[in-house]
């Protein structure tokens, strides 16, 4: 099935005095390619020659970050909650994504497996089991004993904090201008459309913009590649006995490099659309034999707890910032997160507004921030919850596995407490690698679409050039054991990404009360 052919924007009167901008056609943009490029080269250039020197610049540039700007993240991201928020319910809810009546290009079903593939599905597995452990072996805020009853509901009303609507916001308040701008009003899919969308995509704010998301976008998926290429490895290691090194680091990068250069070469309705597909099916069969063969009852309580507890909690969580006591947790936690978050902003939100045509703006918003959350609660309340059981009732010393094996081979470690430990394993394995193809194919369909200007059907050769960028980038990285250094590195170019995000927001609203006035409001009737 081949892709669907783009349509003419709308150009409908409420488009007026906005007059559209085609976006090139697959016309590279050398500069922002050269630019980034030659950025990307230099940043893996230093992890080679001075990989210490790296990881201590990173760390120590990150440490002043968290200092002083801490509180900024903190504000910031929920503040844009409440933006968007606003937003999905105001009049503006019922703007379509596209012209008036226009169906959505994809079903709901494969629209919310897609997003939350490319958005979240490797976190999840990798973090399933290793954060609520964490947070009950050091509870958030020192705020109960560890191992404790109470230590265990912070533990998953924080993890579930840490990947719920905060998290889906940044997605969205990028995804949504660039959806806006593409589908209504002829835009490119560009960062720098909703950045400053007066500016022609060649002036040198547009194209430092776009290089910078290139840059960002590219780190971003090698980290993860190079971080679930580890974690693979300690899975084969688990159930195969397979040596952790890093010969089989590199033989699983190539590997599954090939896999989503293939998916993402195939196109959107061929290839990330039917792994998306497999992923939901795969996460669903994990679940449910873990929910089953786990303490089932404990895990439905958990659920309805841990749900609860971010509702109730979510306004002190959201405004926690630790002057009070726990400031260190909070910065190597929460605003941690924010800032690793902000590394897959750029891609994920733009691979968010290429599958959201014909989606209205209240249906965007409360499926990108709603259904991932929902489902994110469902995974740590089985998995995490069943991992804290396990533990606090002695049956798995999984802590202990924690902080002898690594976050990664944690998840393992659990598995060998549940029966069919092998089988449950292999398919673990699986999910983790197409979890990893479609989150990576998506990002170097970006990088295309960023380097040929904002077109929404980027050539197969520079997406193969990306994908193979993001591999040899993740390759030397855990070559020199420059991952984590570099993980560090993206937290901290993140900080401008944030300025970047909340520009874009305000212009977006901006927008919207300058496109859709009420009426009433300019006759001064109320």
């Amino acid at each position: 099935m081949s892709e669907k052919p783009a349509q003419t924007p709308d150009t409908s009167p409420d488009d007026a005095g906005d007059e559209p901008r085609p976006p090139a056609r697959g016309s590279m943009d050398w500069v922002v390619f050269g630019i980034a490029m030659l950025m990307c080269t230099g940043f893996v250039g230093w992890g080679v020659a001075d990989a210490d020197g790296l990881a201590a610049a990173a760390q120590s540039a990150l440490d002043r970050i968290l200092d002083s700007f801490g509180w900024l993240y903190v504000l910031a991201l929920t503040g844009l909650v409440g933006v968007a928020g606003f937003i999905a319910f105001s009049r503006y809810g019922r703007i379509r994504l596209g012209r008036e009546g226009e169906r959505p290009e994809f079903s709901t079903g494969a629209w919310i497996t897609m997003l939350f593939a490319a958005g979240m599905g490797t976190g999840l597995v990798f973090w399933g089991v290793a954060e609520p452990l964490s947070h009950l072996a050091e509870p958030p805020l020192g705020g109960a004993e560890a191992g404790s009853a109470e230590a265990t509901r912070l533990s998953m009303e924080y993890t579930i904090f840490h990947w719920g609507l905060h998290t889906w916001t940044l997605y969205a308040l990028i995804g949504l201008p660039l959806a806006y701008g593409i589908f209504r009003k002829g835009r490119p899919s560009l960062i720098s459309s909703v950045v400053c969308p007066n500016k022609p995509t060649t002036s040198l704010a547009s194209r430092s913009v776009n290089a910078f998301s290139v840059f960002l976008t590219t780190f971003g998926a090698a980290t993860s590649l190079g971080l679930g290429a580890i974690q693979i490895n300690d899975g084969l290691a688990s159930t195969f006995g397979i040596p952790v090194n890093n010969t089989v680091a590199i033989a699983t990068i190539t590997g599954v490099t090939l896999l989503f250069v293939l998916s993402a070469v195939s196109g959107l309705h061929r290839g990330i659309k039917h792994i998306s597909t497999i992923n939901a099916v795969l996460a669903g069969l994990i679940m449910a034999f873990v929910f089953v063969a786990g303490p089932s009852v404990n895990l439905i309580q958990t659920y309805i707890e841990a749900l609860g507890g971010y509702v109730a909690g979510f306004v002190p969580m959201a405004t926690e910032t630790g002057l009070y006591g726990g400031g260190e947790w909070v910065n190597s936690w929460t605003v941690f997160y924010w800032g690793w978050w902000m590394g897959y902003a750029p891609f994920v939100g733009t691979f968010v507004a290429r599958i959201s045509r014909g989606r209205t703006i209240r249906e965007f918003l409360l499926a990108v921030l709603a259904a991932p959350t929902a489902l994110s609660l469902l995974w740590f309340s089985i998995v995490g919850g069943t991992a804290m059981h396990m533990d606090r009732s002695g049956d798995g010393e999984l802590t202990g596995a924690l902080e002898s094996s690594g976050e990664g081979a944690v998840l393992f470690a659990l598995f060998e407490q549940l029966p069919l430990t092998a089988i449950l394993s292999v398919l673990v394995i699986v999910l983790i690698v197409l979890f990893f193809v479609s989150s990576a194919d998506s990002a170097s369909i970006v990088l295309g679409m960023f380097c040929q200007g904002g077109t929404l059907a980027p050539r197969r050769g520079i997406v193969v050039v990306w994908g193979s960028a993001i591999a040899l980038t993740a390759i030397v990285l855990v070559l020199t054991g420059g991952v984590s250094a570099v993980q560090t590195v993206s937290i901290v170019i993140g900080l401008p990404f944030l300025i970047l995000l909340i520009i874009a927001a305000v212009r977006f609203v901006l927008e919207l009360r300058r496109d859709h006035a009420d009426p009433s409001e300019s006759s001064g009737v109320h």
